[in-house]
């Protein structure tokens, strides 16, 4: 590999342009690429809407927000905004979009390639055959490249990776803590403060996709049994109107009783807000989501539902970790600082399909096989530390 150790950068473009998840996880490749250059002017391109997780961040002069479906005539005003305009463009998504985006604005890129199918029957050959061909061309245009591995190497440390080709010994991009920057925080609404008593638990059930889904009926019986244990719960909830019904489902099977201890903030919380909500949190409990990602980023003891995610590609970060990869592939309980995963179980967990019918409305049985016993007993071992 070519060392760049020499090249100091003035403005740096990073581009990102996927959910709001994918673009906290670049955080720590912001922060250890303003240790490189602390004098550069950083920017970031991002997908309207998909970027307020980087509200307030101290290394970031500028954000640049794009449609994820310009029209021709918002192609062209990007493409004027951005020609040419950087010393180097940090592409960390391997679509073509985004190497095209770092192609027109900077003189040098660096950029994460998409991952090869692993399995060796022919199916596979011919898939990674043809991702090859489709990645010949940004390898060409860069002077360094990381290839995804879905399964081994965390995507944090991947992103990091990026920056490899700057420091004369690699290694030493992991031999100091690394932490995710979480979003400035801001003041709750009145309605939300107002009703909120220490010690809370807030809960996030909504995952972008069915199949990172926890059945009702667990969600019921985790909530009345916090209750029970004197805690308040927040219930919180994106404004997707999917999300928004989850919320509304949970709370019609909860008793009258159970209710009036449960605030449901559905909707009615921006990013940075929820920031705010969980860094006063006794305790997270989320599915595999962006929100679950922050809540790890607060430092709030987190504990999380993985299904067919491999955490050790996309395991909330635990703040500090010093290292390339916190967590194990298969492990019905694992925590490392403070963040705990629970899968369930199956020697096929986990599978990185969209769940057993591997599409978007699937069910997960690894999940429905996780039940509540299992995640009351990592809540009273993570209370108990």
């Amino acid at each position: 590999m070519t060392t760049y150790s020499k090249l100091k950068p003035k403005k740096v473009l990073f581009i990102a342009t996927r959910q709001i998840g994918d673009v906290l996880v670049t955080t720590p490749l912001i922060s250890k690429a303003r240790e490189l250059w602390p004098d550069a002017e950083f920017h970031f391109l991002g997908y309207r809407g998909k970027l307020e997780m980087l509200h307030g961040n101290p290394d970031i002069a500028e954000v640049i927000e794009t449609s994820d479906r310009p029209g021709f005539g918002e192609y062209l005003s990007l493409f004027n905004r951005l020609f040419q305009r950087y010393d180097l463009a940090v592409v960390t998504q391997p679509s073509d979009r985004a190497y095209l985006y770092g192609l027109v604005a900077a003189f040098r890129r660096v950029g994460v390639l998409g991952g090869h199918p692993q399995g060796k029957d022919s199916a596979d050959q011919h898939k990674r055959s043809k991702s090859e061909k489709q990645n010949a061309w940004k390898k060409f245009i860069c002077m360094h490249t990381v290839d995804v591995d879905y399964f081994n190497q965390h995507v944090i440390t991947e992103k990091l990776r990026l920056l490899e080709a700057f420091f004369k010994n690699p290694a030493d991009l992991f031999s100091k803590p690394i932490s995710v920057t979480p979003p400035a925080g801001e003041p709750l609404t009145p309605v939300i403060a107002g009703e909120l008593k220490q010690p809370y638990v807030v809960i996030h059930p909504g995952p972008l996709t069915a199949y990172k889904r926890w059945p009702l009926a667990y969600w019921q019986e985790l909530i009345t049994w916090l209750v029970n244990q004197g805690f308040q719960i927040v219930l919180s909830a994106s404004p997707a109107k999917q999300d928004v019904q989850l919320n509304h489902d949970i709370m019609s099977l909860l008793s009258e009783e159970i209710k009036g201890k449960v605030i449901n903030a559905a909707g009615k919380l921006s990013i940075p807000q929820a920031g705010t909500l969980i860094r006063s949190a006794a305790l997270y409990i989320g599915v595999d989501t962006s929100i679950t990602h922050l809540a790890a980023a607060c430092n709030t003891p987190t504990i999380t539902l993985f299904g067919a995610t491999p955490p050790t590609n996309f395991g909330p970060w635990p703040n500090g970790f010093i290292g390339e990869q916190p967590y194990q592939l298969r492990a019905r309980t694992q925590t490392v600082g403070n963040v705990t995963i629970l899968q369930g179980p199956g020697e096929c967990v986990p599978c990185r399909k969209a769940g057993c019918l591997d599409k978007a409305d699937s069910y997960s049985e690894c999940l429905d096989l996780l039940e509540p016993k299992q995640v009351i007993e990592a809540i009273q071992k993570v209370l108990s530390n």
